[in-house]
């Protein structure tokens, strides 16, 4: 059985509420949480983007829960080294309790310095680059590193927890799926995917931890719940690659009129019918995954906190 976890979102909430939202969990029965990692939120309304790592400390505090980022991008905006001190110390203020959740990224928060965003296959091969330095640095030991992206000198991380942090990486397609299965302690997506899954275990990664995760909207008024979805995280249904290449929050509002009420409907668990929501969180259980966490979009959270706690987790357990 997996284990069920809450998804922090900093897109859409400020650092106090991220701490309120996460003891609610823990006092819901949650086992665990995920944070996302963003310089920009994906549109206006959504409103925040408070640097994860600062939260990350306070969470340390707050709560007993592991913590996991979902994902930090640790080669444009922030250099593998300075990831890494940053995951290092998280870890230690956690007490091992952390993991870095890592992925290729997107232009929205990684083009802020300037910085050319480069093509799928070039962010991999920087992936997996970002992640050999990394391992070496949590080892303690004095780094340098001349690669084809980066650069380390005489390197050292000092605050190191007493085993190097693992590193689940994030892939929505077969090439990250691979690297995931080649190089990761574990793997993410968000798709309840089971060829997905088999790849990744038959790949290398056998019986290493597979993680997921989905969005839902509860609420009393299906229909206003359907609306405040389409208004705050109509990005998530946006095809292709843009959630990759778009630069900017105006760039996703834009596309906003792309996606109607019905679409969020048929794609997004909205309301408070409780066998709903029970199956789009077994879905990932039947499909392989050992954790999966939800995020409740919108402003009605301690709501959405008391029908899990009453009503869905107890069907899940």
């Amino acid at each position: 059985m997996p284990e069920y976890g809450y998804f922090l979102s900093c897109e859409e909430f400020g650092p106090a509420d991220l701490i309120d939202q996460a003891r609610m969990a823990e006092q819901a029965g949650f086992q665990a949480l995920w944070i996302s990692d963003h310089y920009h939120p994906w549109n206006d309304a959504q409103g925040q983007s408070p640097f994860v790592w600062s939260v990350i400390g306070a969470l340390s505090e707050a709560v007993s829960l592991p913590i996991e980022t979902a994902v930090t991008c640790p080669t444009v905006r922030m250099h593998p080294a300075v990831v890494a001190q940053a995951a290092a110390t998280a870890a230690v203020m956690t007490n091992g309790r952390f993991r870095l959740g890592v992925g290729s990224g997107e232009a929205l928060n990684e083009h802020i310095l300037g910085d050319a965003w480069p093509p799928a296959t070039v962010r991999l091969e920087m992936l997996e680059e970002a992640v050999q330095v990394m391992r070496r640095l949590f080892t303690g030991e004095e780094v340098s590193h001349y690669g084809t992206h980066y650069t380390v000198e005489n390197a050292r991380l000092y605050t190191v927890p007493d085993e190097p942090v693992p590193i689940d990486i994030s892939g929505f397609g077969p090439k990250a799926t691979s690297l995931a299965s080649r190089v990761g302690d574990g793997y993410i997506t968000m798709m309840p995917e089971e060829p997905m899954v088999e790849q990744f275990r038959k790949g290398g990664g056998g019986a290493k931890p597979v993680s997921g995760g989905t969005k839902v909207c509860y609420g009393a008024d299906r229909d206003e719940a359907v609306r405040t979805v389409r208004r705050l995280w109509s990005n998530q249904l946006l095809p292709g690659e843009m959630g990759q290449i778009l630069p900017t929050p105006s760039h996703f509002e834009q596309l906003e009129p792309l996606i109607t009420e019905e679409m969020v409907g048929e794609n997004t668990v909205c309301g408070d019918d409780v066998d709903e929501h029970v199956a789009a969180l077994t879905a990932f259980a039947d499909a392989g995954f050992d954790r999966v966490y939800v995020n409740q979009i919108g402003p009605d959270q301690r709501g959405f906190f008391d029908f899990y706690r009453t009503k869905v987790l107890p069907r899940l357990q």
